[in-house]
This record gives structure tokens, sequence and C-alpha cells, in this order.
């Protein structure tokens, strides 16, 4: 076993959340084989609304009918792939952003955090619910890419300031000495040490990720229905919290757990991966 693995599963908190996510990735990749139901039938509208969680339907059925053990699971399904998505794209452009103005320095680093303080300055919430209302009939590709591009702004910040410390290290003015562009160096010398908190980055922004997809989905301007979402389940449920609670309880439930995952993953992968804690 690695020193990285003994580090990472040295805290009982970093093995629940690399369980919990393993689990729920395991669940929603075979999503297909293990609900019962399609997640958008109307199995009995006359008489299948509404019915408690049973062997039947482990999580009840919704006021359509609609199995809720199968739409929650096919929900994770979309939480993960638009967060997975979402993620990729924002850390991609993040660490473009911050790799070229940390290592460019003087004007063009200037420039660039200048652009990203005034990104900053706008709620980011606001600007989702501003763009997705105005674009309407946006579907899963482009929430995927308006999430993506909204929340590439701190993996900047951050791959910036790795950046600053990694250009006064010894291996850095060798290979400076050696005359080679800053292309490979970037490539060869700089992003290999800036994985750690790329990844730590990565994982920690899925679990916020999911929480804006689902709230988005909530107001009903981010997944559209049928298509089962954790937010818009939440949203359909609220009106029977008192006769039918477990509408909106299940899919709740399903959104805690992801991200209190993903939460703890992310703190353990940050313990591990950082020197100053080993």
């Amino acid at each position: 076993m690695s020193r990285f693995t003994q580090r990472l599963l040295a805290r009982r908190r970093t093995v629940l959340g690399l369980v919990l996510v393993s689990v729920l990735c395991v669940a929603a990749a075979l999503a297909p084989w293990l609900v019962p139901y399609d997640p958008t039938a109307q199995l009995d509208l006359a008489g299948g609304q509404y019915l408690d969680p049973s062997v039947a339907h482990p999580f009840g059925t919704d006021f359509y009918s609609r199995d809720l053990f199968s739409r929650v699971l096919y929900g994770s399904r979309i939480s993960l792939t638009v967060a997975f998505l979402s993620v990729l794209l924002s850390v991609t452009i993040g660490t473009a952003v911050g790799l070229i103005a940390g290592l460019a320095g003087g004007a063009v680093d200037t420039v660039l955090m200048r652009l990203v303080d005034a990104a900053l300055a706008i709620p980011r919430v606001f600007l989702l619910i501003v763009v997705l209302a105005l674009w309407e009939g946006v579907g899963l590709w482009g929430l995927i890419l308006i999430l993506g591009l909204t929340s590439w702004i701190d993996a900047s910040r951050i791959v910036r300031g790795e950046v600053l410390s990694l250009k006064t290290r010894d291996f850095v003015t060798a290979a400076r000495a050696t005359g080679i562009g800053a292309r490979r160096l970037a490539w060869s010398h700089l992003l290999p040490n800036l994985a750690a908190p790329i990844i730590v980055t990565a994982t920690l922004g899925i679990g916020q990720i999911i929480l804006t997809e689902a709230a988005l989905s909530y107001l009903g301007i981010g997944v559209k229905p049928p298509m089962p979402s954790w937010g818009s389940i939440i949203a359909e449920g609220q009106q029977t919290l008192g006769s039918a609670p477990w509408v909106a309880t299940f899919p709740g439930i399903a959104i805690v757990v992801t991200v209190v995952g993903f939460g703890l993953l992310g703190d353990g992968l940050r313990d591990a991966l950082d020197p100053r804690t080993r």
C-alpha cells in the first residue's frame, strides 16, 4: 500500500466519504439494471398516486403514480453527469487562466486577475438565474455549459497562487536555465505539480455543482421534466409534505448524502496530498 493510500485511509471520515461516493457512482452507473420501473412511466393514474413506501415501491410513488425509487436513482445519473462534466470544463478553464496568469506575470497577470475580480463581483446564483430564465428551452448540455463557464474562477485563483509559488523553486529555475520554452515548462514541470490542488478543487466542486443544479431544478429552470432531477422531485413534493412526505424526503436525503460524501472525500484528498500535513 502506497503512502498516499495510507494517508487517505487513515481518517474514518475520509473512508466514509469514499464509501458514499463509490456506492453512489456504482448505483448511478447500474441504474438501468437496478430500477424496477421506467422513471417517467405513469403506472396507474387511477389508483397509484402517493402510494406509501413498500416492497413494490421502496420510496413510494408521486402524484403521477411514478415510482420514486426509480426517479431518485436516475436522478443520481443526471446530477453526477452534470456535476462531473461541469467541473471538468470549469477546472480546465480555471487551470488554463491561472497557469497563464501566474507564468506570464506582468500586464497579462494584472489583466486576467482584474477580469477574475470583476467576475467575482457578480453574484453567481443571480447570474445563473438570469441566463437560464432568458435562455428558454436550454437542454442538459446547455445547463452543463452554463454551470461550467460560471464556476472556473476559484480554480483559476488557486492555480495562479500555486504557479507563483512554484516559479521560485529550484527545479523551475534549473529548467529555465536549460532554455526550454514556456509551453514545455508549463506542461512538463508545472502541471504535474499542480495535480494535487486541481484534484482537490474538482472533488469539492462536484458537491457544489450538485447543490446548484438541484436548486435550479427546484426553481424550474434547471433540468426539465419529465427528466428526473432531485431538485425538481423536491419541488413536486413540497405541497404534500404533510400527507406524502416521502416525495420530497428521499431526494433531499440523496442530495445531503452526496454532498457530504464528496465533501469528506475532498477534505481527505487535501490532507493526503498536502505535504504540510504529512
